[in-house]
């Protein structure tokens, strides 16, 4: 059955597991943290979804943002004098929308559907799962080192279910939203564990290359004479 979410568009994409800050300072977010704090929003979780290229969703409504999205749990909040907001969230389920509710409140509602893993009968088994999980986070090592020149990495927190490691995995890289789009949208974790590592791979390639082509140098003539 559908429920009723606050929506949170942006121009991201939130993956589950996936830590989040966000400076929040127009009014009708603003009244959504407040919503939160007080549980006037239950569980104080929201709907963040990326808007499409090109779309504007006060303008285009529901066709302006991606169907798939994901909830952000909201882990702390600081209020700043002026009544702003910084505030870091953390990814969670991942969902459907399924229509838009723009008079209610303040901020965007959406009527959604969440979204599980495929079912346990269609999973892979144990070992290939861990087989991929070994071989993402030896990618996501090769991408670190590849763009900051530099053996030290973040790995993932302990506490990261294994469904949600590609997506750390993928949040800690500069992958295109369009990237990021996909692996959310996708609900089989062995093909995401697979994804990630592709990606990863891509943009590890990507990086070597550009390290490669030299820099040029540019001589400027310095005029010493004294007039």
């Amino acid at each position: 059955m559908p429920e009723s979410l606050p929506l949170f568009p942006l121009g991201t994409v939130l993956l589950p597991g996936a830590t989040l800050p966000l400076h929040i300072f127009e009014p009708r977010y603003r009244q959504l943290v407040v919503d939160l704090v007080t549980g006037a929003v239950p569980d104080r979780e929201f709907g963040v979804v990326a808007v499409r290229e090109g779309f504007v969703p006060d303008d285009d409504g529901i066709a302006g943002l991606h169907a798939i999205g994901c909830t952000a749990h909201l882990r702390d909040v600081h209020r700043l004098p002026d009544g702003r907001f910084d505030v870091v969230t953390r990814g969670a389920r991942r969902f459907r929308l399924l229509d838009l509710d723009e008079d209610s409140k303040p901020y965007l509602l959406g009527s959604v559907e969440f979204l599980p893993d495929d079912a346990p009968a269609d999973a892979a088994p144990p070992e290939m799962t861990e087989v991929l999980a070994t071989a993402a986070r030896a990618a996501h090592r090769r991408y670190c080192r590849t763009a900051w020149k530099t053996g030290d990495w973040t790995e993932p927190e302990p506490d990261v279910e294994p469904a949600a490691l590609p997506h750390v995995l993928a949040a800690d890289c500069l992958l295109p939203i369009s990237d990021r789009q996909r692996l959310l949208e996708q609900t089989s974790p062995v093909e995401r564990l697979r994804l990630v590592r592709v990606l990863l791979a891509r943009e590890t390639g990507l990086l070597a290359q550009l390290r490669a082509v030299p820099t040029p140098i540019t001589t400027y003539a310095v005029d010493h004479s004294v007039n």
